[in-house]
């Protein structure tokens, strides 16, 4: 109690100096010093020695931190540019300090207990807290450790299987390293145990549902770090007497071109272990092969895929006997497929995946950590059993579509023969792992061929610099950056230097030679291919090359002459015609027709209209080029054996226009002005005449086409026909209506002058009255019977473009003038009346 209180008073002290600190940072900040230093010297020299000062303890603080923390000393913080250059190693260790000092405050209170996992009978489940990680636990300023392998790492010859011996092996391990051509052109070798892989037979309980075994609680038993050769051997032995292992995997790829494994865990049913696998004798672990490659023994993963490809690549060991719970998790239609979700499933366990990221290089392994790695194999056996019988009870056995722990097995034996493929670059085509091939081509961006050229010529570089110092590329320089240099192509090394990011150091101190090696291929790429072309030379080569020699098949028979046939049968109305017209005229099929086309449509109807319209003095001077352009006409029509016939699609129906009233000459306006209204009441009835006698004209064609009708020759009609019709048609109306004219202006002349505009308008009534009734009963005597079978069509009305003579066209501004619409008036206000002040 006494300890608490103490703690308590400390406390308050602290906290108050820190604000009473940072209040007088806030006021110094607000102040215009650089204006005091110009106005008052003494003022500046004050201010001189208190940075000096506020440096010195810095520099002390910040040294006692690194002690603490088990960090390098920082240099001394001679002046405010000495900060900016160590501002990270800065920001790392006040994160390191925070973190410990958040993590110890919570120990001390209470709120961070131990964190261990709940036996199965404990219903609240022990969760841990889900904090951010600290940036040197992501990324830890340490040295390397490959530096101190005994088999030192080699970036830059051809990848090669480094396992010495093949246990649990059908074929000789010399018979097994051959040599293949990948899709790009690398050479690669052979998965060593592909036979075996593909030749192995799993365990029968695998097939089978059993009840799952229950995992101990996490208290009762104690993790065993293996950091020794002889740690190695022991947990050997008790691996060979288990039926299934779980394994897991950590790695490291940010400070090292290929990637590290820093870390293993294995699991059995009753113990976990944790190998450190950067130990300089991490070569010696292929001693583990004779578990891993044994057939008998089932390793459960979740997730293999990358576990597979560094077990190759470091360590030399394969996985035969493989099985994913991540395949069974897809087969049953799990939401997720993590292996978090999984624990929490089947465990009830909240497992905190931020140390996912962390730099497990980090010796020795924090708590925190360490328990992260654990409970990821620790659990998993158990929930392998729950998993399986789950898969197991949803397959049907009988049917191979439904034998989903067979899917479940083969898509595991499949993982377990994914190799690695080495880390080899084609500068020139960006083919291989670490090539930019695949990143463009996903993401291509607009580059010419001068941004292309400096694109690659950076990759390159990169790639050779991150080869020789055994770094990540992204640490180099990311691949953000290269496309930023490229889009952007700076104009000077200053603004080349801009664009690399500060935690690029590598390329920040090579500036100067990136900007040689980007003034170089600028000037080379300008007569080089850009992205888009490149992509399409690639494409065409793609295009297997067709063989010289091809199969000769007989080609089918071909028709010089275009071909149109004709149904017997409507698909729309089948075998009942829309009138008796179609009935009768219809053929029944018409072999050989001979259909014209556009061009010879046009001649055709040309010709004849001019042949119809034009005089007998006309017919013997007609133009030469018509006469021959008829004979090509004709000429063409002579091959097919129906030419004479015309065709009713086009001209089969069509009605006389009654005349239309044209527009007056000046003369006749001039006469019409004169005529008083007497004059213009009869040339209104006139116009009401010409229209009837146009309607006796379309009765009279009506009839005489329902007479010509009777016989075959007489039964279409051709276009020029109706046109000449017309022409005549119009010229008698013309004729009459002048006629009539001349006839009202002689009687106009002949009447008294002493009779007035009544007895005129009368006697004119009187005479229009007469030529009516004249006109109606010569109408009654000439009408005939309406046929609904030779009428005109309604479905194909207006084929030709041609208007029958239909009711007048409302003209809404024949009263208003010439002048047009006129726009509608000035619309009042919204709110009318007076408007007025409110005071209160």
């Amino acid at each position: 109690m006494a300890s608490q209180e103490g703690f308590k008073a400390l406390q308050e002290k602290v906290q108050s100096a820190l604000v009473s600190t940072t209040r007088s940072a806030n006021r110094l900040a607000a102040e215009d010093l650089s204006f005091q230093r110009t106005v008052n010297p003494s003022v500046a020299d004050d201010l001189d020695d208190q940075t000096t000062r506020l440096l010195e303890l810095s520099s002390k603080l910040l040294n006692s931190a690194a002690a603490v923390c088990g960090q390098g000393k920082l240099p001394p913080l001679e002046d405010a540019d000495d900060v900016d250059l160590q501002w990270r190693k800065i920001v790392d260790l006040l994160d390191t300090m925070l973190e410990r000092t958040d993590r110890a405050l919570d120990e001390f209170t209470g709120v961070l207990k131990r964190k261990d996992a709940p036996a199965a009978d404990n219903t609240q489940q022990a969760k841990k807290p889900k904090t951010t990680l600290a940036y040197s636990m992501r990324n830890a300023n340490m040295a390397k450790p490959q530096l101190e392998f005994e088999q030192p790492v080699d970036n830059n010859t051809q990848w090669k299987p480094i396992l010495t011996k093949k246990p649990h092996g059908t074929v000789g391990l010399d018979q097994s390293l051959v040599k293949i051509q990948s899709d790009p052109g690398f050479v690669q070798y052979r998965h060593p145990y592909e036979t075996e892989i593909l030749q192995a037979k799993y365990p029968a309980q695998v097939y089978q549902s059993t009840d799952p075994v229950l995992y101990k609680p996490i208290d009762s038993t104690k993790a065993i770090w293996v950091d020794s050769y002889e740690g190695v051997l022991n947990m050997l032995g008790e691996l060979k007497k288990a039926k299934e292992i779980a394994i897991d995997l950590e790695h490291h790829d940010y400070r090292s071109y290929t990637g590290l494994l820093s870390l293993m865990q294995i699991s059995t049913r009753d113990q976990d272990w944790i190998v450190d696998t950067l130990k300089p004798w991490r070569h010696r672990l292929e001693v583990l092969n004779e578990v891993f490659a044994d057939p008998s023994i089932v390793k459960v993963f979740h997730g293999a895929r990358m576990d597979i490809i560094w077990l190759q690549r470091d360590l030399g060991l394969y996985i035969n006997g493989l099985f994913d719970t991540y395949f069974a998790a897809d087969i049953l239609g799990y939401p997720q497929r993590s292996l978090a979700y999984l624990l929490k499933r089947f465990v009830d366990f909240d497992a905190d995946k931020k140390y996912q990221m962390a730099d497990w290089r980090i010796r020795p392994l924090p708590e925190e950590m360490f328990y992260y790695a654990r409970s990821d194999t620790h659990y998993l056996l158990y929930i392998y059993d729950m998993i399986r019988n789950e898969v197991i009870k949803a397959s049907d056995r009988s049917k191979s579509e439904t034998d989903f722990i067979a899917k479940v097995v083969q898509r595991s034996r499949e993982q377990s023969l994914s190799r690695y493929e080495g880390a080899s670059f084609d500068a020139e085509t960006g083919q291989g792992p670490k090539g930019w091939f695949n990143i463009l081509l996903k993401n291509p961006l607009p580059f010419s061929g001068a941004q292309f050229a400096v694109y690659k010529a950076l990759w390159k570089w990169r790639d050779e610099r991150a080869r020789s110092l055994d770094e990540s590329t992204g640490y180099v320089l990311p691949n953000s950056t290269v496309a930023d240099i490229a889009r952007y192509m700076p104009p000077d090394a200053k603004a080349l230097h801009s664009l690399i990011p500060n935690h690029a150091v590598i390329a920040k101190r090579a500036v100067n030679d990136i900007w040689a090696l980007f003034q170089e291929a600028r000037t080379r790429g300008a007569n080089e291919p850009s992205l888009l072309a490149f992509f399409q030379d690639r494409s065409l080569e793609s295009v297997p090359e067709r063989t010289s020699q091809r199969d000769t098949v007989a080609a089918p028979g071909l028709v010089d002459e275009a071909q149109c046939g004709r149904m017997e049968r409507s698909q729309l109305y089948g075998n009942v015609p829309p009138s008796t017209m179609w009935e009768s005229k219809a053929p029944a099929k018409r072999d050989g027709e001979y259909v014209l086309l556009p061009w010879q449509r046009l001649l055709q109807a040309v010709t004849a209209n001019r042949l119809i319209t034009t005089t007998p003095v006309d017919v013997e001077m007609v133009d030469k080029d018509a006469a021959a352009a008829a004979e090509a006409g004709g000429a063409a029509l002579k091959s097919c054996p129906k030419t004479q016939e015309k065709e009713e699609s086009a001209n089969e129906e069509f009605t006389l226009r009654a005349g239309v009233k044209r527009k007056k000459t000046a003369g006749e306006e001039e006469e019409e002005e004169q005529e008083d209204d007497t004059s213009s009441e009869e040339d209104s009835d006139s116009d009401a005449d010409e229209e009837d006698a146009g309607g006796k004209l379309n009765e009279a064609s009506g009839a005489d086409e329902g007479e010509e009708d009777e016989s075959d020759a007489e039964e279409e009609i051709g276009l020029e026909d109706e046109e000449a019709q017309r022409a005549r048609e119009k010229a008698e109306r013309k004729a009459a209506k002048t006629k009539r004219r001349a006839a009202r202006r002689a009687e106009k002349k002949a009447q008294p002058p002493n009779k007035g505009k009544k007895a005129g308008k009368a006697a004119g009534k009187a005479a229009r009255e007469a030529a009516a009734a004249a006109a109606a009963s010569q109408a009654e005597e000439k009408q005939v019977p309406f046929d609904y079978g030779k009428a005109s069509t309604v479905l194909h009305a207006n084929r030709n473009g041609q208007r029958t003579q239909g009711r007048k066209t409302f003209d809404p501004y024949s009263k208003t003038g010439e002048e047009g619409p006129k726009g509608a008036r000035k619309a009042p206000p919204l709110h009318g009346g007076r408007s007025a002040t409110f005071k209160k």
